[in-house]
């Protein structure tokens, strides 16, 4: 099961070192910081960036939920671990699904390409292919797209990198 635990937005890479330093092997079977490319110009040329995906937010995959809420006890930082009122619960299959396909194993959602035609942005290549109905908003001069997804038990937006090559 994937759980998630909100934590302040900034410290969410040393909330993950902790997780997996403090909670032991047989509990938590991984912990993920998923990311995001983006690209950002700079000294005349484009560079290639990684931020974090849901910034706040890391992902704990574990099948012993009473000893992974234990172990959590002892994580400095930690916020809480996400549900619906007093109920910790996981994402569910179709969260995770959607989190699987975007960032594959690496846990990166890599720059997708598209094109606009008609004023409709259709995606030719990359992890945003055959999603275009999430798109809420594209930043052409960012090369960023905003998703809107359903996570966590509710609506979010999201980043990802988009390059649109073509306008017809």
């Amino acid at each position: 099961m994937w759980y998630v635990i909100q934590v302040k937005t900034g410290t969410e890479e040393s909330i993950k070192k902790q997780c997996e330093s403090i909670i032991k092997k047989e509990v938590l079977t991984s912990c993920i910081l998923p990311y995001y490319e983006e690209q950002k110009k700079y000294h005349g040329a484009w560079h290639v960036r990684r931020k974090i995906l849901f910034p706040g937010y890391v992902f704990l995959v574990s099948e012993c939920f009473e000893e992974l809420f234990e172990s959590l006890k002892n994580v400095i930082g930690l916020t809480k671990l996400i549900g619906t009122g007093r109920e910790i619960v996981p994402l569910t299959e179709a969260e995770v699904d959607l989190l699987k396909r975007l960032t594959k194993d690496d846990h990166v959602v890599e720059m997708s390409t598209g094109i606009v035609i008609n004023g409709k942005v259709r995606v030719i290549s990359g992890p945003l292919e055959d999603m275009e109905g999430y798109i809420k908003r594209i930043d052409r001069h960012k090369r960023k797209a905003v998703l809107t997804i359903e996570m966590f038990g509710r609506t979010v937006e999201m980043q990802a990198g988009l390059e649109i090559i073509e306008k017809i």
